[in-house]
């Protein structure tokens, strides 16, 4: 339980961080976290930036809800994320404003929807691919997350944000903003800068295993 404790509170600290700083709005986005009997995840249309702890939604190990307030509709989602990344323990989707707007300006490409222009976007985030528009809570964009969830860290949903998991809810919102922050500087500079070149990127992944 004190494990359990400490989650719904890093859930609350990270939703109320990504509020703030204007990387959610509304009652947008939402945010979960493995645990040993199941998952906990924040309720439907609940606001990131005011979120209850003892309202988090809890899920047992076969998706049934437990506790707290109606689970998010894009449970399954996140379910699909931690069944196919053992290594994942935390995902965070938002609708951050700059990558909405890639998507809706044009991606760099569907297999990568930024080049690799700055080393901790390479290093903090990787490749990211995007999922074409289906309405949110579709089945079918869960099963398509499932299926990348083991190769890269994260997705962009066109018109909708991005998804990004890792070996905790924190890490996973860093890297969330890493995604975010890379959007707004391609978005702001014209001329386009020059994706880093290859020497650059294999020192990257020979120093610090970046994955790219």
């Amino acid at each position: 339980m004190r494990e359990e404790a400490r989650l719904r509170e890093e859930i609350c600290t990270i939703g109320a961080s990504l509020y703030a700083r204007g990387h959610a709005v509304g009652s947008a986005g939402n945010i979960s976290a493995r645990l040993d009997d199941g998952w906990l995840i924040t309720p439907t249309d609940a606001c990131l930036g005011r979120l209850d702890p003892a309202r988090i939604a809890k899920v047992d190990a076969n998706g049934r809800h437990v506790s707290g307030d109606r689970p998010s509709k894009t449970l399954a989602l996140h379910r699909g994320i931690y069944a196919n990344d053992p290594e994942a323990r935390g995902v965070v989707h938002t609708h951050s404003t700059h990558l909405v707007a890639l998507t809706l300006a044009g991606v760099w490409s569907e297999d990568d929807v930024l080049p690799p222009i700055t080393p901790y976007y390479v290093m903090k985030v990787g490749h990211i691919p995007l999922l074409r528009y289906r309405r949110p809570g579709d089945p079918e964009v869960a099963a398509q997350v499932a299926a990348l969830a083991s190769r890269v860290r994260g997705v962009l949903l066109d018109r909708l944000g991005p998804v990004m998991w890792g070996a905790s809810v924190s890490q996973a919102s860093w890297a969330l903003e890493e995604l975010e922050e890379t959007a707004r500087l391609w978005l702001m500079t014209d001329p386009k800068p020059a994706p880093l070149d290859a020497a650059a990127l294999e020192e990257l992944r020979q120093t610090f295993g970046a994955r790219w």
